[in-house]
């Protein structure tokens, strides 16, 4: 004996009908879940926006502390001042390393456009030592590294600067500080 189910079942093909047996899901069921997977992605979002901020400007931090540390550190392996410029503490293209091509940071930052997560990097030197005998660009005796976001309030929201005592110093509009001087106003991390 067959059971109801089947007998409809059959004939919604011969008769066009369709018929419905209880199991799936409706549309306005469908649409409930989907309204509520919105409202957890728009809650959502935005704290992984922040995060990410958050994580570039850690990066940025640590992109400046390294442009310092490696500044001081090529400062007394060559004799020849702090570094004339960011590709100065780059890789050589072979060999190894000297006060032309120290490999002291890493490529990203010591390469042009000196970009890493989501801020452009900075490295201006204050006045020009004579050059080592070896090196074929005079250092300086100063110098200022800054850290600015590529888009305030997107990839960043505070710029950064350190010059040679290595103080970390931020501000908080995300501008670029145009002088040691300036950076050094500027509110020190802590």
């Amino acid at each position: 004996m067959r059971n109801a189910a089947d007998h409809n079942s059959r004939n919604s093909g011969r008769w066009g009908k369709i018929v419905h047996n209880g199991s799936g899901f409706s549309l306005i069921e469908l649409l409930v879940v989907i309204a509520i997977i919105l409202i957890i992605a728009a809650i959502a979002i935005p704290n992984l926006l922040r995060s990410r901020i958050a994580a570039n400007e850690a990066a940025a931090v640590s992109g400046v502390r390294t442009i310092t540390t490696a500044s001081v550190i090529y400062s007394s392996s060559y004799g020849n001042g702090y570094p004339p410029a960011l590709t100065t503490l780059g890789a050589p293209a072979s060999g190894n390393a000297t006060c032309d091509f120290a490999d002291l940071i890493d490529p990203t930052l010591a390469v042009a456009p000196f970009q890493k997560s989501g801020y452009s990097f900075g490295y201006v030197g204050s006045t020009v030592v004579t050059a080592s005998s070896s090196c074929s660009a005079p250092g300086y005796l100063g110098y200022l590294v800054t850290a600015i976001p590529m888009t305030i309030n997107s990839t960043g929201m505070r710029s950064f600067c350190s010059d040679e005592p290595g103080t970390l110093h931020f501000d908080a509009s995300g501008t670029m500080a145009a002088s040691e001087n300036a950076c050094v106003a500027l509110p020190t991390l802590q």
